[in-house]
């Protein structure tokens, strides 16, 4: 048995899936599949209940699956302190981030530590906010980057930053002249918003309600960069992440406008899989991102 073997079956079994552990692993699922069976081989013993329907463990499985991630912790954490002992910051960081994060706050953090460690590479993958926390839970990526984060009990939540919420409209707009508005004020207008499961999107819909506000979306978009485009175009307002129009506000092709006596903000946070070992070049990266080292916990 090779330590990639004992990886292999403990992404399936986190994963419950054969497809999901072969894209992790960059095999095919009939790779997987025989993986598996060669360490039901090995161990003489039967390791996945095939009589049911969704994926389950045996008995004996579960405790090779308890002593794999033994195994792949101490591997891990080996590795890493033989590159701490060279010094060595190199390899590869895999982040997943919702799009707002990832094209906007993101960008000059990765520049930054790219100029720091040229040898590292970092993969930057967008998804929506659900598919986040689950490429975290599968070991998909290294770390995660949503706004709104929700506690799980395996994941590590990091505060990273506060972002305002501001109001947009076309830059002909009657409010568009003005720096403040009241949320009453909303009432008769177009309001273009995120889609429903969206985290930005519920909490709109909570200022809302706290003001007693019955708005039904003229459109609603999966992304920050269709919101903004639709508002340009005039079909309607929209409340977003104000690092998201910075570049639009500047040259303007939208206006912004901020809460009166009011200041609604969006939390964003670092998620990372907890019992995970941190690289070298992982904690630099923390480390850009000017979070502090002693709240992430390796086990």
């Amino acid at each position: 048995m090779q330590i990639e073997n004992f990886k292999i079956f403990a992404d399936l079994v986190e994963t419950k899936s054969f497809s999901k552990a072969a894209k992790l692993n960059g095999i095919t699922q009939s790779a997987v599949s025989q993986q598996a069976r060669a360490m039901e081989r090995h161990f003489k013993t039967l390791l996945i209940d095939r009589s049911q329907k969704q994926f389950q463990l045996t008995r004996e499985g579960y405790r090779v699956y308890e002593s794999a991630k033994e195994m792949l912790y101490t591997y891990e954490k080996l590795l890493c302190e033989l590159q701490e002992m060279k010094k060595v910051v190199s390899g590869t960081i895999r982040i997943s981030t919702i799009y707002s994060i990832g094209l906007h706050e993101l960008p000059p953090f990765i520049k930054k530590f790219l100029h720091d460690f040229p040898s590292v590479n970092v993969r930057v993958e967008y998804r929506r906010s659900n598919l986040v926390y689950e490429d975290i839970l599968h070991n998909a990526v290294d770390f995660g980057l949503v706004a709104f984060p929700i506690k799980q009990r395996q994941i590590e939540v990091l505060p990273f930053r506060n972002d305002n919420l501001v109001l947009i409209t076309p830059p002909g707009h009657p409010l568009a002249k003005r720096s403040e508005v009241e949320v009453r004020e909303l009432a008769t207008q177009k309001f273009i918003a995120f889609d429903p499961d969206i985290p930005t999107r519920k909490a709109v819909d909570h200022i809302f309600r706290e003001h007693k506000l019955e708005i039904e979306p003229v459109m609603e978009f999966d992304n920050i960069e269709t919101v903004k485009r639709a508002v340009e175009i005039d079909h309607g307002i929209a409340i977003v992440p104000q690092a998201t129009v910075t570049q639009e506000v500047r040259q303007g092709t939208l206006a912004m406008l901020h809460f009166k006596g009011k200041e609604f903000t969006r939390p964003l946070a670092i998620l990372h899989r907890k019992g995970r070992v941190l690289t070298p070049a992982m904690k630099k990266f923390i480390e850009i991102l000017g979070l502090d080292l002693p709240e992430m916990r390796n086990t």
